[in-house]
C-alpha cells in the first residue's frame, strides 16, 4: 500500500496540489513571524512548501506516512487530531487540506474544536475540503468527464487509483451551510470562502494529464526490466502501474531549469482560473478562511473580508 501511495518523495507544488498551495498562501497571508500548524498533514508536503515563509511550521498526523524530506526538515508529531499534544493558544495560523470529507460529524466537531484550541485568539485557519453540492456549471464540467470515460473504455488509462483514494470519503457536511454551522459550533468564525468549480481542472485531470501519463508510462514500461526501479508493484492494476511509473519519471525533471516544470506550472495557472472566474459559485470543493472567535458568533453573508481572492 505504501508503495502504491508513493508518499516518500516530494515534488514541487504543481497542478491540483499547486492550486491548493497557492490559494492557501493567499488566504493565510503568511508572515515570517508566524508559527503555523498543519492538522492531519499527510506526508508533510504543505509544510515543506511553506516552511521558508514562516518562523516555524509543525505537522501532525495519526499515520506516519511522512515524506523522507519532511522527516529531515519539519517538526512532526504522530497524534490523534482530536487530542492534540499541544498547549492552548500556541499557533498563529493553521491549515487543513483534504481532511474533513473523511470524518463523521462527531469527529469533525472534535477535530475543529482541537484546531481552534491550539490557535491563539484571533488566529486564522484555512480548510480545503468538499461537500456534496454540485456546481452550477456541472454540465460543462461533465464534458471533460465524458471524454475521460471515452479514453478509459479504449484502455488508454483508468481512474482506479483515484477511486480508491476517495473511497473513504463520507462528506458528512453535505452542504456549505453544514460547513459554516460546524465551524461556528467549534468557535471558528468564517471570514471568507472561495469555491472551486473545476471547469479547467476537470479537463486537465480527466484528459490532459492522464493521456500524458499514459504515453510516458507506456514508453517507460516497454524498456523496463523486472528489476528496474521505476516498476510499480505487480499487484497494482495496469492503469495504476502506468500512473506511478509516469509520475516517478516526471518527478526527476521538476526543477526550475526544466521546460517540463514550466509547462506544468502554466497548466497549474490554467487550473487556477477556476477560482478566479467561478470562485463565487457555490459548489462542493471549497477553501474557507476562519478565525478563532472569543465569543458566540452569528454568521453573516460571505465573503465578509473583501471581494478578491
Amino acid at each position: 500500500m505504501g508503495e502504491e501511495l508513493d508518499y516518500r518523495e516530494m515534488a514541487p507544488p504543481l497542478l491540483a496540489a499547486g492550486v491548493r498551495h497557492r490559494q492557501i498562501r493567499r488566504m493565510l497571508d503568511l508572515k515570517p513571524t508566524d508559527v503555523v500548524f498543519d492538522n492531519a498533514c499527510g506526508n508533510g508536503r504543505f509544510g515543506l512548501w511553506n516552511r521558508d515563509a514562516v518562523a516555524m511550521i509543525v505537522g501532525s498526523d495519526p499515520a506516519v506516512l511522512f515524506a523522507d524530506q519532511a522527516l529531515d526538515e519539519l517538526m512532526l508529531a504522530q497524534a490523534d487530531s482530536r487530542r492534540l499534544p499541544f498547549a492552548d493558544n500556541v499557533f498563529d495560523k493553521a491549515l487543513s487540506v483534504d481532511v474533513l470529507e473523511h470524518f463523521p460529524r462527531d469527529v469533525i466537531h472534535d477535530y475543529l474544536v482541537e484546531t481552534a484550541r491550539v490557535l491563539r485568539p484571533g488566529g486564522r485557519v484555512v480548510f480545503f475540503s468538499n461537500t456534496r453540492e454540485m456546481s452550477p456549471i456541472q454540465p460543462l464540467i461533465n464534458i471533460s468527464k465524458r471524454l475521460g470515460r471515452f479514453f478509459v473504455k479504449r484502455g488508454m488509462y483508468d481512474f482506479e487509483r483515484e477511486a480508491r483514494r476517495k473511497s473513504d470519503h463520507i462528506k458528512a457536511l453535505e452542504t456549505w451551510d453544514d460547513v459554516e454551522a460546524a465551524l461556528v459550533e467549534a468557535g471558528l468564525k468564517p471570514v471568507k470562502v472561495v469555491f472551486w468549480n473545476s471547469l479547467f481542472t476537470s479537463f486537465v485531470e480527466h484528459v490532459l494529464m492522464k493521456l500524458g501519463e499514459s504515453l510516458i508510462a507506456r514508453r517507460r514500461l516497454r524498456k523496463a526490466t523486472q528489476s528496474a526501479p521505476d516498476t510499480a508493484p505487480a499487484a497494482a492494476s495496469a492503469g495504476t502501474q502506468r500512473e506511478i511509473v509516469a509520475r516517478r519519471a516526471m518527478r526527476r525533471h521538476l526543477t526550475k531549469r526544466s521546460p517540463i516544470y514550466w509547462a506544468l506550472f502554466a497548466i497549474t495557472l490554467l487550473m487556477e482560473l477556476d477560482l478566479w472566474l467561478f470562485g463565487r459559485m457555490r459548489t462542493g470543493p471549497y477553501f474557507v478562511l476562519a478565525e478563532k472567535a472569543e465569543g458566540r458568533y452569528i454568521p453573516a453573508d460571505l465573503p465578509a473580508e473583501d471581494d478578491t481572492l
